[in-house]
């Protein structure tokens, strides 16, 4: 299956700034965190909007992030994120993702998240909603 393929699949572009660039010469760390935050909202902006889940009293709390860096990423390459939802558990998502720079995967990522209750910040079950998405997912 391609990444495409693959359930609550986004993308994006990204431009390598010359402050993303660390003393090394390559992409910093911190910088492949930010590109992850851009994709984990552009997935609920287009799959499950933030807003409407606030209201209702809850929000996805990110609890683990690892990353394999599989080769470095330099100012002017043409970098894309890819993310999609690897799996829907009772109280937890695993969220996989890639870095690519023209079409070679240079960073490999999963994340694994829970739904908080606002009110009492204690995780909840995933929402209903979410469960659905997934299971009926069908590109």
């Amino acid at each position: 299956m391609t990444d495409s393929q693959k359930p609550l699949f986004v993308e994006k572009a990204f431009t390598v700034r010359t402050y993303d660039i660390d003393f090394a010469g390559h992409v910093s760390n911190i910088v492949y965190i930010r590109w992850l935050e851009d994709l984990r909202f552009l997935l609920l902006e287009q799959h499950f909007p933030l807003q409407p889940q606030m209201e209702a009293g809850y929000a996805p709390i990110l609890v683990r992030t690892n990353i394999q860096y599989k080769r470095a990423i330099r100012l002017f390459e043409p970098v894309v994120g890819r993310m999609w939802i690897q799996n829907v558990g009772a109280a937890r998502i695993i969220i996989g993702a890639h870095i690519l720079v023209n079409d070679e995967v240079c960073a490999d990522v999963v994340q694994e998240g829970v739904f908080a209750d606002l009110a009492t910040g204690r995780p909840m079950r995933v929402p209903g909603e979410m469960r659905r998405l997934f299971e009926n997912w069908g590109g």
